[in-house]
Formats: structure tokens, sequence, C-alpha cells
């Protein structure tokens, strides 16, 4: 399986205190994907279950964990690896949310009616940038959220009713990762904070910046 990261606590992507976990790999690519940099299945991030369920131990030594959050990329362009960690992830919370770009009417047809069994909510559709008009959890208004599970449709009925977007920002050893549904203008006032405040990200072009500022003054930030 590939996985790029997991990060906790997770607040903005469902409901308490959630082990967020972001495949590598999309083959949609949808025009304005928050998350450009998991479209491709990168080799650095082929790793084992094994591998993710003692990063997720080390987490509940510390803290508890209310549920799992799966993104990307997109974790259906990996059915196996679903097969593989979901009923792991399971026996420590049922409480899973799936993203995906594919429709609930795609992946039955496929043969993952296995997979959605063991998901909780999926927020189903292609991500349509100029339908990005802040609805709750989804990142634009054409996506569905599914309760597969109908036990927790009320615990889910009122906290989708109740809930607002939010961002979450996590520190990482390379820079800093946004987390959360943003609306369209966010990367550009993200860009416009920043250089308000000397900082830059990416490359410069030429003359956008004074010629004495130093190569080191500039940081890559990573948005998610």
């Amino acid at each position: 399986m590939y996985i790029a990261r997991l990060l906790y606590p997770v607040r903005v992507l469902g409901p308490g205190r959630r082990v967020g976990i972001w495949f590598s790999g999309c083959s949609r690519r949808c025009r304005g994907c928050s998350n450009p940099e998991l479209q491709e299945r990168d080799p650095r991030f082929k790793t084992g279950r094994e591998t993710v369920l003692r990063m997720i131990a080390a987490v509940r030594e510390i803290s508890a964990v209310d549920g799992f959050t799966l993104t990307g990329g997109d974790p259906f362009d990996q059915p196996e690896a679903l097969r593989e960690l979901l009923p792991a992830l399971r026996e420590i919370s049922p409480d899973i949310l799936a993203y995906t770009g594919y429709r609930i009417s795609e992946l039955r047809s496929r043969g993952y009616r296995d997979i959605l069994d063991m998901i909780t909510v999926l927020i189903d559709g292609p991500y349509v940038e100029s339908r990005n008009s802040g609805c709750f959890l989804r990142g634009s208004d054409n996506q569905k959220i599914h309760i597969l599970d109908r036990s927790r449709a009320s615990f889910y009925g009122d906290y989708l009713r109740n809930g607002r977007n939010e961002v979450q920002n996590f520190r990482t050893r390379d820079g800093f990762i946004s987390v959360g549904i943003h609306r369209p203008e966010y990367p550009r006032e993200l860009q416009e904070a920043l250089r308000s405040r000397g900082v830059f990200i990416g490359r410069p072009s030429s003359g956008e910046i004074p010629e004495e500022t130093a190569p080191e003054q500039f940081s890559d930030n990573k948005k998610d």
C-alpha cells in the first residue's frame, strides 16, 4: 500500500480526535485539487499494514482515537490496501469516514461492496472547483455524504447539522500541512499573508524580490 502521511489529532474532517490517513495516488486528477502532490503514486510512500498499525498504536499510547478519516489521493485506487487495513482499523474504532472521487454507484459496480460495508461515512464524487461553495465537509457541492452505517445515522445527523468548516495546521519536519475544506480563495490568501511577512512559496520569478534577499530566507510550505 502507498500511504503518504498520517496525522493526529485531525478535528476538521469528521467528529472527535481522528487519525487522518492520506493515500498516495489518484487517477482522477481533479482541477484545483487541494493535494496535487498526492496524485502520483510515489514509490517513497510504499509501506505495509503492520507499519501503519504500529504508528497508530504509538498514537494510542498517548491519546484516544475517536475515528479515522481516509483521504488522499484516492483510497479507492488501492482497494486491496483497504481490504487489508480496514478490519484492523475497525477494531480500534468503527467510525471510519472516507473520501473518494468515485461515485458510490461506481464503487458498487466495481465489486467494492465489501469495502463499503466497513466504512461508516462515504463522501463521494469528483471535486469541481467552480462548485466549491463552502459546504460542510465537502470540497464542492456536487459531492454527496452517505451515512452507510445506520447505527450512526443519528450521531452523524447532529454532527452534520451543527458543523462548520475549519482549517487545522500541522507542523511537519519539512514545513506545514493545512488540513480541512478550504475556500477557493485560500491559496491566494495564504500566499498574500505569507508575502506580507517576508515568506515566499516556491521559486520567485525575476524581479519579484529584492536582489539582496538570500536564498535561505525562503521556505517551501505544503498545503493539504
